[in-house]
C-alpha cells in the first residue's frame, strides 16, 4: 500500500463506515494509505480506492478516529465477538525529537457483527478510556519513535518490546489476513509518561519520565500479586529520566515490580493487609529462577533493593515474612551473588529521617557508579547504562516512588554534568525542581493504574487517609470488574472453556492464545506428540478435633503420623514392572495431598477469622514426617476456618508444575460462614490436570439433605468446573451417618461383618440414587467405621448421646471419562490406629497414567501442521484459463461456489476483472481446494492458487507478534549504525575504519562487597490466613 502524503502530526484520519449489505460489513478508511479495508463475514481484505468510489455513496459513517488499536477478538459464552477498537479522543503530552506524544481519552468499538452489542467489551473500553496509555506520532515516516523502547534501545535500532507492547493481540488479526500492522495499526503503552520543556539560556531541552508497565502480568492490587510460572511479576515497571537536547539524549533506567515469589492477599483487606506465601519457598525456586535471568538478559547488570519491612520492626501488612522468604529464597538461588540490599524504609526513615537515605545510597553509589547512564552526541553513543536497579516494597508504589526518585535525582547531576557542563546553579536547580515534580506526577499515574489512587507520599496526611480510604474500597470491591478488563484486552479469544483447559496443558502460550483454529488441531492430535507415563498419589483425611492433642508434636504424636502416612508404604503397593514419572524405586507416593477438618475450633471467633498457628505447626511437622523417607517440598497449602489442604510433592516434580490455583467455598449457616466447607488445589503436571479437594459437610444422624446440599454447593461454586480435570480427588469428613441400630452395628463390627453394616451406609444409598458425587469411585471398604470414638480410646463413644459410629472420613476419586487416555487404579485404602481424636484418619492411595509432552515431537507437529495447513487467510484465488472472468454471468459464480463449497465453508468471495478471491472460513479448506490445482465448470477451466504460497512463515510471523521476547538493554558487542534524521557534523568525532562510531565498552570498576547485614533474616512469623 502505497501513502498518498506525509501525515499531520495529529487529526482524524481514519473514518469507519458501514456498508448496507446482506452480510454486516464494516469499511475502515485511512487518509493516508490508498487502499481500504473491509471487514466483511469474519473476513479483512482491502479494496483499492476506485473500487471503494463504486459503492462510497451506500455507505453510512460510523465515526471518525484518531488512529486504529485492531480487532479485539473476545469469547462470551462460548460465542466469538469482534471489536474494530478506534481511538476517538486523545489529548497531548509533549513533543520529543520528531515524535509527539499523545494519551487516549477516549476509545469506540465498532462491531464487527450484525447484533452485536459492544457491552461485551465495556470493561476493556474503560481500561482503554482511563487515561493510563499512551501511542506517538512522528513527523517523518523513516524515523519511527517506539514507545515500547527506552533511549538506549531505541539507539541501538532494537525491534519492539512486547513487554509494553500493549495491543499486540489486537495486531494478530490484521496479521492474519496478511494486512501492514504498520500502516493501519499503532502500538500502545500503559503507564506514564510526563514531558516538560526547561531552557538552559538560548537551548531548549525537552526532559520526560517514561513509565512502561509490563503486560505480563497485569492486574489490579489484590489481584495480581508476586510471580506467576514464567517468572513475570506483578507491577513491573520500567522507568526512565530523559533529557533531550539539540543533537543530545541522556536517559538512565530503573525498574520496579512485585517481590518474585508466588504470594497473594486474600480476603478483604481493611488496614493491615494479610500477606500469605500462596506456595512455599521452595516451590517458588525455578521461577524465581527464571525471574532473574529475565533481568539479567534485559538489563545486564542487576542490584535487588528491598524496601519491605523486617521482623525487628513493626512492619504492617505481615511483610516480614515476606521480606525473610525474599531474601531466603535470594540467598539459597543461583544468583546469590547479585547484590541484594535490605532497606525497611519505614523503620530507617522514622528512626532516622533524611540520614537514612545517605546510607542506603553510601551502600549503593559503587553499583550505581558502575552501571552508568547513556549518552549519546550527534551520531555517537558516549556511553552505555550497563545495569539497573530493581527495587520493591509490597505494592511498588508509595516507598518504591521514593526511593527512586531519590536515586534518579542523584544521577540528574550525571546527567546535566554532560550536557550543561558550564551551565550556572541557577540552571541546574531548575532541572531538578522540574523533575522533583514530574517524578510526583508519575507515583501518582502508576498507582493509579495499581492501586485506583495517587500514591501515598507522606506530605499531607489528609490526603494521604482520603487516598488509603478510597484504596480500600476500590481494592476490595471494585477490582474484579477491572481486572476484567485487563484479562480480555490481553488474552481475549475465541476459544470455548473445554478447549481453552486442554490447549493451556498440552501448548505453549503463544500458541493457543494466537491461533485458536491450530490449537485445536494440535488437541487433536496430542497423541503424536504426548506418552503416558505413571504417577503414584496418596490422599489422606484427618479430623483432628481442634487439634488440642497434638499442640505441641512430640515424639510420640509423630510417630503416630508416621503411622499414618509412611507405614503403608512399607508393603508394595505399586506395580514395581511399571515405569513411573520418577524412577527414584522407593516406593513412596510422588505427592501427597492431606487434608484436615476441624484443625482448629469451631468456635466463633475462629469461624470470624481463624488463625494459622495450627495449619503452620502442621505443616511443618508433616514435612519431617515425610522427608524422613526421601525429601518432600510442600507446594502450597490453603484453609477455611477449620478445613485444611496440604499438597507436597517430590522437589523432582517441581519443574513440572504450572497453574496453581486454591479456592474455598463456604456452606456454614447458608453459606455465610465457613465451620462447614471445602477447599481445593487444582494445578497442571506436565499435561495433566490434577484437582485436590477436602471438605466438611454438615453434622447430625439425619441431616442427609443438608450434606448433600453442601456437596453440590461446592461442585457448583468452586472456580474450577469438576469435569475440567483429568482427575479429582475429594477427601473430608463428609459426616454421612450410618441408618442403623447402634448396638446391632457395634456386634456386626466386631464380628467384622462390614457388609451388611455397609448397606445402611448414607453416603453408598446417596450415591446410587446419584444425588451426590455421581461419577465418581469410592474403593470397597475393609475398615470400621471411623467416627466417634473417646479420645485416646479404641471405645465408640460412651457419652451421654452415645452417637453410632459411622464412616464419616472418606476419600473418592473422579477421572475424566470424556478424554480416552485418563486411567488408574487404587491401590489402598484404609484407616490409621492413631487415638488423639474422636475420628480415626483415612488414606487412600492410587497409581495413575498421566499425560507427558515430548517437546521435540510436538515442535516437529507443530512444524507440519503449519506446512499442511494452507493460507492463514484461507484466500485462494481463482483464474479462468485464456479468458476473463466472467463478472456478470451470475449463474456460473453460484455454480462456482457451490463446487468450491465442498471443500469447506466459505466465508466471502471478491470478483476482479481477471480472477476472484475465495475467503474460507480456515486454512484447511483452503488447502483442500487447492490440491486439486484445476476444476471445469460451465466449460471453463478453473485455475486454483494460494494467495499466500508461505503460509508457514506466514503462521509463525502471527505467533511471533504475542511471543515474550528479549531486548537487551546493553550487550557487549557493537551496535549497528541507527537510523537518524541527518545531524550536523562533529569536529571532535573520529568513526571507526569502517565508518562506524566508535561505542566504548563501560569501564570495568571492581565492585566493593555489600556492607554487613544490619540485622539477621528472623524466623518465618505466623502467617494469618
Amino acid at each position: 500500500m502505497s501513502a498518498k502524503q506525509t501525515p499531520s502530526i495529529i487529526g482524524k484520519i481514519y473514518r469507519a463506515y458501514e456498508k448496507p449489505s446482506n452480510s454486516h460489513c464494516v469499511v475502515l478508511e485511512n487518509r493516508m494509505q490508498a487502499e481500504v479495508l473491509l471487514f466483511e463475514n469474519n473476513t479483512l481484505c482491502t479494496a483499492t480506492a476506485s473500487e471503494f468510489d463504486t459503492f462510497k455513496r451506500q455507505c453510512v459513517k460510523i465515526v471518525d478516529a484518531y488512529g486504529c488499536l485492531g480487532v479485539l477478538n473476545v469469547n462470551i459464552d462460548n460465542k466469538v465477538a469482534l471489536f474494530l477498537v478506534l481511538v476517538t479522543g486523545c489529548q497531548s503530552v509533549g513533543k520529543i525529537s520528531d515524535a509527539e506524544i499523545f494519551k487516549i481519552t477516549q476509545t469506540t468499538f465498532v462491531s464487527l457483527r450484525k447484533q452485536q452489542s459492544d457491552d461485551y467489551a465495556s470493561e476493556v473500553r474503560k481500561l482503554l478510556n482511563s487515561g493510563s496509555f499512551y501511542f506517538s506520532r512522528y513527523v517523518s515516516q523513516d524515523v519511527r519513535f517506539d514507545l515500547t523502547l527506552c533511549a538506549q534501545r531505541q539507539w541501538n535500532n532494537c525491534v519492539p518490546d512486547n513487554r509494553f507492547f500493549w495491543n499486540r493481540n489486537l495486531h494478530v488479526y490484521f496479521i492474519h489476513f496478511g494486512i501492514n500492522t504498520s500502516q493501519w495499526l499503532m502500538k500502545i503503552v500503559c503507564g506514564s509518561i510526563e514531558i516538560k520543556t526547561v531552557y538552559a539560556r538560548h537551548k531548549q531541552a525537552r526532559i520526560a519520565i517514561i513509565s512502561r508497565l509490563s503486560c505480563r502480568r497485569a492486574g489490579t492490587r489484590f489481584n495480581v500479586r508476586g510471580c506467576n510460572d514464567d517468572g513475570y511479576v506483578a507491577n513491573f515497571v520500567e522507568t526512565e529520566q530523559v533529557i533531550y537536547l539539540d543533537d543530545e539524549v541522556t536517559s538512565f533506567v530503573q525498574i520496579r515490580g512485585s517481590v518474585p515469589l508466588f504470594w497473594e492477599q486474600p480476603g478483604m483487606n481493611v488496614g493491615a493487609h494479610k500477606v500469605k506465601l500462596s506456595r512455599s519457598i521452595e516451590s517458588s525456586a525455578d521461577v524465581y529462577e527464571k525471574h532473574v535471568k529475565s533481568l539479567i538478559d534485559c538489563y545486564g547488570n542487576i542490584i535487588f533493593i528491598n524496601l519491605l519491612g523486617g521482623a525487628n520492626s513493626n512492619s504492617k501488612e505481615n511483610e516480614s515474612a515476606l521480606s525473610y522468604a525474599f531474601e531466603q529464597k535470594h540467598s539459597t538461588s543461583a544468583f546469590s551473588f547479585i547484590p541484594f540490599v535490605a532497606f525497611d524504609y519505614h523503620q530507617e526513615v522514622k528512626s532516622n529521617g533524611d540520614k537514612s537515605l545517605q546510607k542506603l545510597k553510601n551502600s549503593v553509589d559503587p553499583y550505581l557508579d558502575s552501571f552508568g547512564l547513556f549518552y549519546a552526541k550527534g551520531n555517537s553513543v558516549v556511553k552505555h547504562q550497563t545495569g539497573s536497579m530493581r527495587i520493591n516494597c509490597t505494592d511498588c508504589l508509595d516507598r518504591t516512588n521514593c526511593i527512586q526518585k531519590f536515586f534518579a535525582l542523584e544521577v540528574l547531576a550525571k546527567q546535566l554534568e554532560f550536557l550543561c557542563q558550564n551551565e550556572t546553579d541557577q540552571i541546574i536547580s531548575r532541572f531538578e525542581e522540574v523533575f522533583q515534580q514530574l517524578w510526583v506526577n508519575n507515583g501518582n499515574e502508576i498507582s493509579r493504574i495499581y492501586a485506583g489512587t495517587g500514591a501515598i507520599q507522606g506530605g499531607s496526611k489528609l490526603l494521604d487517609g482520603a487516598r488509603s480510604a478510597a484504596r480500600t474500597i476500590q481494592n476490595n470491591l471494585l477490582d474484579s470488574s477491572k481486572q476484567e478488563g485487563f484479562d480480555i484486552l490481553l488474552s481475549g479469544n475465541a476459544f470455548n472453556n473445554e478447549l481453552l483447559a486442554k490447549a493451556k496443558a498440552l501448548l505453549p502460550y503463544n500458541t493457543w492464545q494466537c491461533h485458536p483454529d491450530l490449537a485445536e488441531e494440535m488437541c487433536k492430535k496430542y497423541k503424536s506428540y504426548t506418552y503416558k507415563s505413571n504417577l503414584r498419589i496418596s490422599i489422606a483425611t484427618y479430623n483432628v478435633n481442634g487439634g488440642k492433642h497434638f499442640l505441641n508434636f512430640d515424639s510420640s504424636n509423630l510417630e503416630s503420623l508416621s503411622k499414618w502416612l509412611l507405614d503403608p508404604y512399607k508393603v508394595s503397593l505399586f506395580d514395581p514392572s511399571k515405569k513411573f514419572f520418577l524412577n527414584d524405586n522407593n516406593n513412596l507416593p510422588d505427592i501427597y495431598a492431606i487434608g484436615f477438618e476441624e484443625i482448629v475450633d469451631l468456635n466463633a471467633s475462629n469461624i470470624m477469622a481463624a488463625s494459622s498457628n495450627n495449619a503452620d505447626s502442621w505443616s511443618k511437622s508433616l514435612k519431617n514426617i515425610l522427608s524422613s523417607k526421601r525429601d518432600y517440598v510442600l507446594l502450597t497449602s490453603t484453609q477455611l476456618v477449620g478445613v485444611c489442604l496440604f499438597i507436597f510433592v517430590k522437589p523432582e516434580l517441581l519443574p513440572y508444575i504450572k497453574d496453581v490455583t486454591t479456592d474455598s467455598v463456604k456452606t456454614g449457616m447458608g453459606g455465610t460462614t465457613g465451620n462447614k466447607g471445602a477447599v481445593m488445589v487444582r494445578f497442571t503436571l506436565d499435561a495433566t490436570n490434577l484437582c485436590f479437594i477436602c471438605s466438611h459437610f454438615a453434622a447430625g444422624q439425619s441431616q442427609v439433605a443438608d450434606r448433600n446440599a453442601d456437596f453440590n454447593e461446592i461442585a457448583r461454586k468452586l472456580k474450577i468446573p469438576i469435569q475440567s480435570n483429568d482427575y479429582v480427588y475429594w477427601c473430608g469428613d463428609f459426616n454421612y451417618r450410618v441408618d442403623m441400630d447402634r448396638l446391632d452395628l457395634i456386634n456386626h463390627v466386631l464380628d467384622g461383618d462390614l457388609e451388611e453394616v455397609l448397606k445402611y451406609d448414607q453416603l453408598l444409598a446417596q450415591c446410587r440414587d446419584k444425588k451426590v458425587f455421581e461419577n465418581f469411585f469410592e474403593a470397597p471398604i475393609t475398615f470400621p467405621p471411623t467416627y466417634k470414638y473417646d479420645i485416646l480410646s479404641d471405645e465408640y463413644d460412651s457419652s451421654d448421646k452415645c452417637r453410632t459410629p459411622a464412616w464419616t472420613d472418606r476419600v473418592l476419586w473422579y477421572c475424566n471419562e470424556n478424554n480416552d487416555w485418563p486411567n488408574g487404579k487404587q491401590v489402598f485404602y484404609g484407616r490409621a490406629e492413631i487415638k488423639e481424636s474422636d475420628h480415626r484418619p483415612v488414606t487412600a492411595s492410587y497409581e495413575i497414567e498421566i499425560l507427558c509432552i515430548d517437546q521435540a515431537l510436538r515442535e516437529r507437529e507443530l512444524n507440519v501442521l503449519w506446512n499442511e495447513y494452507g493460507p492463514i487467510d484461507g484466500v485462494i484465488l481463482v483464474h479462468i484459463e485464456n479468458t476473463d472472468f466472467p463478472l456478470n454471468d451470475e449463474s456460473f459464480k453460484n455454480i462456482m461456489l457451490q463446487g468450491l463449497g465442498s471443500f469447506g465453508k466459505i466465508l466471502n468471495a471478491r470478483y476482479f476483472t481477471d480472477h476472484a478471491e475465495i475467503i474460507y472460513e480456515n486454512g484447511r479448506f483452503a488447502a483442500n481446494a487447492l490440491k486439486i490445482k484445476q476444476i471445469s465448470i460451465y466449460n471453463y477451466t478453473l485455475i486454483l492458487t494460494a494467495k499466500n504460497n508461505n503460509w508457514a512463515l506466514a503462521i509463525k510471523n502471527e505467533i511471533e507478534t504475542i511471543t515474550n521476547n528479549i531486548v537487551p538493554l546493553w550487550t557487549d558487542k557493537l551496535r549497528s549504525a541507527p537510523m537518524r534524521p541527518p545531524l550536523p557534523a562533529r569536529s571532535d568525532q573520529s568513526p571507526s575504519s569502517d565508518g562506524m562510531p566508535n561505542y566504548p565498552p563501560p569501564s570495568n570498576v571492581p565492585l566493593p562487597p555489600l556492607p554487613p547485614r544490619q540485622r539477621m533474616p528472623p524466623p518465618l512469623p505466623p502467617r494469618n490466613a
